[in-house]
C-alpha cells in the first residue's frame, strides 16, 4: 500500500513537472513579448511607462507575500512594513543626506545602487525574522492582528524617528543604478528619462524573482510549507520543524519586499512615510487572492490586472465617464449627468478592489488561477472527484514525508 502511495505521488509531481515546464515557457513568451512594449508606447503615443514600472513593482511584491500566505498559509496584513524597511534601507546607504553616511558609517564603495539593492534584500529578511520569531506560534486571526500591528508601527517609526529618517519630509536623492556601458561609446543610463530601460530592468529582476521562487517551491522548504499549509499538526507529526519552516516562509516573504523597495527608491529617488500606507498591504493582498493563492502566475495576473487598473484604467476610463455625464442632459436625470461630468473613478479604486474580491470570493474562491491543489481543496464532493481526492490525499503525506526526511 505504501508503494502505492509513493508511486502515485512520483507520477502526480513528475506530471505537475511537466506542467510548470509548460507554465515556464508561456511566462517566458510573455516576458518576451512585454519586452517590446517601450517601442509600441512609443510608436503609438501611449506615454504609459511610468506606470507599468511600479506595476512590475508590485508584482514582485505580491510573489513574495505568496510565498507567506500562498506557500506557506499565514496571513499577514503587514506586508507593506518589509517594503517601505527595503527602501529607507537603500535611502541610508546611498544617499548623501542620509544620517549615517554623513557620519562616514557607511563605506564608499558600498554607496551604490546594486550593492545597497543587496543589503536591502537582506535586512527586510532578518526583519522577517524578528517579526516572525515570536509571533508565528500564533495562528490565524491572532497572527493577523499582530502583523497588522507590525505594519503600522514601522512607517511610523520612519515618521517620529526624524533625527535619522528626516520624519515625513523623508530622504532625496537617492542613488540610481549607474549607467552600463556599451560599444560605440554608448550607454544604458537610469536616469528619470531612461523609463525604458528601467522598465526592462525591473523585467528582468522580476524573471529572477520567479525563477528562486519556482526553486524554492520545489524544494525541501517548499514541500514544508505546503504540508504545514495543508495541516500544521500532521506536518509536525511527520517530524517538520514548523517553527524553522514558517520563520523560512517569513525571512523569504520579507527579502522579496525589501527587494522591491530597494527598486522602488532607486527609481523614484525619494521616500517618505506616507507612501507606505497600510492600504499597500490591503491592495497587494487582493492581488494574491484575485489572481489565485498559491499560484505564482495567477499571481502576476492578478497583480497586473489590479495595478493597471489603480495606475492606468481608472484615469483613462474617467474620461468616457465624463463625457456621457455631460450628454446625460435629460431633466430627470440631470443630477445623475452632472455627477458623472465632474467624478473621477481613481477615488472609487477601493470600492471597486472591494467589490471585486466580494464578487471572487463568491464565484470563484480560489480566484481567478487557483492552483491545482487550491482547486481540488475547494472542489464538490462528486463521485467524479473521488480520484482526484484519493490523489491529492495521497500526494499530501507523500509531500510531509519528503519535507520531514521519515521513511
Amino acid at each position: 500500500m505504501a508503494s502505492s502511495y509513493a508511486t502515485r505521488a512520483e507520477k502526480w509531481f513528475a506530471d505537475r513537472k511537466q506542467e510548470e515546464r509548460k507554465r515556464l515557457l508561456w511566462v517566458l513568451l510573455g516576458a518576451a513579448c512585454l519586452a517590446v512594449y517601450p517601442f509600441l508606447d512609443s510608436a503609438l503615443g501611449l506615454n504609459q511607462m511610468g506606470q507599468w514600472i511600479p506595476i512590475f513593482v508590485f508584482v514582485i511584491l505580491a510573489l513574495g507575500l505568496n510565498i507567506v500566505v500562498g506557500y506557506a498559509g499565514l496571513l499577514d496584513l503587514g506586508y507593506v512594513a518589509f517594503f517601505v524597511i527595503g527602501a529607507y534601507g537603500n535611502a541610508f546607504i546611498t544617499s548623501p543626506n542620509s544620517w549615517f553616511v554623513q557620519r562616514g558609517w557607511i563605506p564608499e564603495y558600498l554607496q551604490s545602487f546594486w550593492p545597497a539593492m543587496a543589503l536591502s534584500w537582506v535586512l527586510a529578511a532578518i526583519f522577517g525574522v524578528i517579526l516572525g520569531a515570536p509571533t508565528l506560534r500564533l495562528r490565524g486571526d491572532y497572527l493577523a492582528i499582530v502583523t497588522l500591528g507590525f505594519g503600522e508601527i514601522v512607517p511610523d517609526f520612519y515618521t517620529n524617528a526624524s533625527g535619522i529618517t528626516n520624519g515625513p519630509q523623508g530622504i532625496g536623492q537617492i542613488a540610481k543604478p549607474p549607467s552600463i556601458p556599451l560599444p560605440g561609446g554608448r550607454e544604458i543610463g537610469f536616469s528619470t528619462i531612461d523609463q525604458d530601460n528601467w522598465f526592462w530592468l525591473v523585467l528582468v529582476v522580476g524573471l529572477v524573482s520567479i525563477f528562486m521562487i519556482t526553486r524554492l517551491y520545489d524544494s525541501r522548504m517548499g514541500r514544508s510549507w505546503q504540508a504545514i499549509r495543508e495541516d500544521e499538526i500532521a506536518a509536525a507529526s511527520m517530524g517538520i520543524n514548523t517553527v524553522s519552516a514558517k520563520l523560512w516562509a517569513f525571512a523569504l516573504g520579507a527579502s522579496f519586499s525589501g527587494f522591491a523597495g530597494s527598486i522602488y527608491a532607486g527609481y523614484v529617488r525619494v521616500v517618505y512615510p506616507d507612501q507606505f500606507q497600510f492600504s499597500v498591504s490591503i491592495i497587494i493582498l487582493a492581488m494574491v487572492i484575485l489572481g489565485g493563492i498559491g499560484n505564482i502566475y495567477g499571481v502576476i495576473v492578478g497583480a497586473i490586472i489590479i495595478g493597471s487598473f489603480d495606475r492606468i484604467l481608472a484615469t483613462e476610463l474617467t474620461r468616457p465617464l465624463n463625457w456621457m455625464g455631460e450628454q446625460l442632459t435629460w431633466e430627470p436625470l440631470s443630477w445623475l449627468g452632472e455627477w458623472l461630468a465632474t467624478h473621477n473613478l481613481n477615488s472609487d479604486r477601493f470600492l471597486i478592489f472591494g467589490l471585486a474580491l466580494v464578487l471572487i470570493m463568491l464565484l470563484r474562491p480560489g480566484g481567478l488561477f487557483p492552483s491545482s491543489r487550491r482547486a481540488a481543496e475547494l472542489s464538490g464532493d462528486d463521485d467524479d472527484d473521488v480520484d482526484d481526492k484519493e490523489d491529492l490525499y495521497d500526494v499530501r503525506e507523500e509531500n510531509a514525508r519528503l519535507a520531514g526526511g521519515n521513511a
